[in-house]
């Protein structure tokens, strides 16, 4: 079996053979695999290695800007061409014993109310649960899966992405541009042109879907020859909508193996990622808890202005109420908005009787110690 190695104690850019920290079509494949064959990747954490164990919140502050997400890759893979769904399955995801959450200023669900900064470090014990002294009472189940997985864009989705970002941006919306600071490979053009991995696109990305863990399979349209697989920011457990921006970042080991469907993408039209999974994608104790209390959120604002179909409204009313539930338990703000962020999973309850559209957020009692 091909593996790919790293330095856990280095940073990518001390090791840029063995992955990158941008999109872009034109990056090197650091290895080539035929379709069935198993490849090992040891992935990074989204800092980069920068967040450590002991560290306090000041020293956030002098952490390195614009470095996520390290991805190791890209894979090539024997045969793909554009037109192509490629099938990765994810046959083994392994968790390093060490992970953390952070509140980042300007980021999150709530980054307007809850602005941080602040940092939960998680200790994976032998029994398989992630437990931080910053919130004390709560285990966290592990739930490890591959917050980045994408395939290389094309230079034509490489402009129409980037056009569209600068678009949106213009418009008052959130797009991060691409720069060149920090950027894996340093080389120009590609670190000036190259998109940033923070946001999903149609080439996957930082999608943070929680159901990718061992076991299930990812299908992403091929854009280039060889496809160009890379992963990173691995996750040992998050809840749906990684409401505060971080999950309990880790570093991981992976392996996968790729299929090729052959110009299905094409024939059918298809744009964006599919995820399949044969079963729970984690122990149905944690995946379907029986004992589980919930909030509600509607799409109305703290004013009592209504905003119909506003499930983005309502997804924080949603998280608010939970923040809120979970103080009255002893919690303090900060340490409620990560517990949401980590175990808390937001459900799409109605998105049909109008005005009210509802979201969920479902926390399962049995974190609690």
């Amino acid at each position: 079996m091909q593996q790919i190695t790293i330095n856990r104690q280095g940073r990518l850019r001390d090791e840029p053979q063995t992955g990158h920290n941008r999109w872009h079509p034109d990056i090197s494949p650091v290895a080539s695999v035929e379709p069935g064959e198993l490849i090992r990747m040891e992935l990074r954490d989204a800092a980069d290695g920068q967040v450590k164990p002991g560290m306090v919140v000041e020293e956030l502050q002098s952490l390195d800007a614009n470095v996520a997400h390290p991805l190791t890759g890209p894979v090539s893979v024997a045969g793909a061409q554009p037109g192509d769904l490629l099938e990765i399955e994810f046959v083994d995801i392994v968790a390093q014993p060490y992970g953390w959450t952070r509140i980042i200023p300007g980021s999150g669900l709530l980054r307007d109310e809850i602005t941080g900064p602040w940092l939960a470090h998680w200790h994976v014990a032998d029994d398989g649960f992630a437990r931080s002294e910053q919130i004390p009472g709560v285990r966290i189940p592990d739930s490890s899966f591959v917050g980045t997985a994408g395939l290389a864009p094309s230079h034509q989705q490489l402009k129409a992405w980037s056009a569209r970002e600068a678009d949106l941006a213009a418009r008052g919306g959130i797009a991060p541009p691409p720069t060149s600071e920090n950027a894996v490979p340093a080389t120009s053009p590609i670190a000036q042109t190259a998109l940033r991995t923070l946001p999903p696109r149609e080439n996957g990305g930082n999608m943070d879907i929680k159901q990718l863990t061992k076991g299930s399979r990812l299908q992403i349209p091929v854009s280039v020859e060889g496809a160009l697989f890379s992963a990173g920011d691995a996750h040992f457990a998050q809840g749906d909508s990684e409401c505060c921006i971080t999950a309990i970042e880790m570093g991981a080991t992976i392996d996968v193996r790729f299929t090729i469907h052959t110009q299905l993408a094409a024939k059918n039209n298809i744009r964006f990622p599919r995820v399949i999974h044969s079963d729970y994608f984690i122990s149905p104790e944690w995946a379907a808890p029986r004992n589980f209390i919930s909030t509600m959120g509607l799409p109305i604002e703290p004013d009592g202005t209504q905003r119909g179909e506003d499930l983005t409204l309502a997804a924080r009313n949603a998280v608010r109420e939970m923040i809120q539930l979970l103080m009255e338990r002893g919690y303090s703000r900060e340490q409620a908005y990560v517990i949401c962020s980590v175990a808390v999973d937001l459900r799409i309850s109605n998105a049909v009787d109008l005005p009210n559209v509802i979201v969920s957020a479902l926390l399962p009692e049995a974190i609690f110690e």
